[in-house]
């Protein structure tokens, strides 16, 4: 166990209140070795919290002193949780618990944050021009360059788009490239990777089969792929994108780089979708987040399984005790 002075502070946000968010939570942090890994500090509104318990049975009382709770104010204390319900209140409220821990992390209060689920639809119902979490967290922290990475027990993938128009996605940059496959290097050396080896995505079928099949793959790709080697960094690309996620499942890699969405998504999904991880690159912060939704149709059964809740707590402590440790270190020539 980490020495208690070294514990990472890691904010949770509850995510919808009508979702499957306090369920997970709350079953998520039953496992002893977790509870005493970091400190917990939950984010959410009191209703939810009490919803939550009623349905698991689990007290937050009973999660033992490393967890503790925050009542946001943004829902009536009295209030009833209907869950699985599509309401502007609820979106606005989850979208509050995320710029709270993004606050916290931005000022020294926490260091990392974990998200579960939340509703776009529900978010923009409240007035909110909302596109997801990795979005919205990089607009608060002043990042204008972030990427989503779906990180695995098998592999990881990092994405150069994602919440965009197939069409837009095509559109190809090589510095877009570049700055993508750096920011996974950097993510995964994070995970205790020392040297990661790389495999960069092509955009077209076989990677465009010398340009029969088009020459996106020639003209940006591939200068990327050897810009980024020139800096030292273990990668190669254009790889067909067909083949290279058995792979790498099989060992050959330890991170892909996808072009778009779905490329990575789907997948990742299929191989590993319990204990796939959704982190935000490219923001000062640490945050990790469940890879599903919210759930709205199992919401409030207790039947949510809590293995994805905490595969990305676990992540968000590793990467912030490596940070922490980090850190620490005196610099060379101090």
């Amino acid at each position: 166990m980490i020495e208690q002075e070294v514990l990472p502070r890691i904010a949770v946000t509850l995510g919808d209140p009508a979702g499957v968010g306090v369920e997970v939570t709350l079953k998520a942090l039953q496992d002893r070795e977790l509870q005493q890994s970091a400190r917990w500090l939950i984010l959410g509104d009191a209703a939810t919290l009490r919803a939550g318990e009623r349905v698991t049975g689990v007290r937050l009382n009973d999660l033992g002193p490393n967890v503790a709770f925050k009542d946001c104010g943004q829902l009536e204390a009295t209030a009833e949780i209907e869950f699985g319900a599509l309401r502007a209140e609820y979106g606005k409220a989850a979208a509050a618990y995320v710029r709270e821990a993004t606050l916290m992390c931005l000022n020294g209060k926490a260091d990392a944050m974990v998200t579960a689920p939340l509703n776009k639809e529900a978010v923009t119902l409240s007035g909110m021009h909302f596109t997801g979490h990795t979005e919205y967290i990089a607009e608060l922290c002043g990042a204008k360059n972030s990427r989503m990475l779906l990180a695995g027990r098998k592999l990881s993938v990092v994405h150069v788009s994602t919440h965009t128009s197939l069409r837009n996605a095509c559109n190809l940059d090589v510095d877009r490239i570049i700055h993508t496959i750096e920011l996974g290097n950097e993510a995964m050396k994070l995970l205790g990777i020392a040297q990661p080896r790389i495999a960069v995505c092509g955009l077209n079928p076989h990677a465009g089969e010398h340009g029969l099949f088009g020459s996106e793959d020639a003209e940006f790709i591939v200068p990327a792929v050897e810009a980024c080697r020139a800096r030292g960094i273990q990668c190669e690309g254009p790889v067909a994108p067909d083949t290279i996620f058995f792979r790498a499942a099989n060992g050959s890699h330890d991170l892909i780089v996808a072009m778009y969405h779905d490329q990575g998504h789907i997948p990742m999904k299929l191989l590993d979708f319990e204990a796939t991880v959704n982190m935000s690159l490219g923001i000062p912060i640490i945050r990790t987040s469940v890879d599903h939704g919210t759930a709205f149709d199992i919401a409030g059964s207790n039947i949510a399984g809590q293995a994805n809740m905490q595969a990305a707590m676990r992540m968000a402590m590793t990467m912030a005790t490596h940070r922490i440790a980090n850190s620490a270190q005196p610099k060379v020539g101090a």
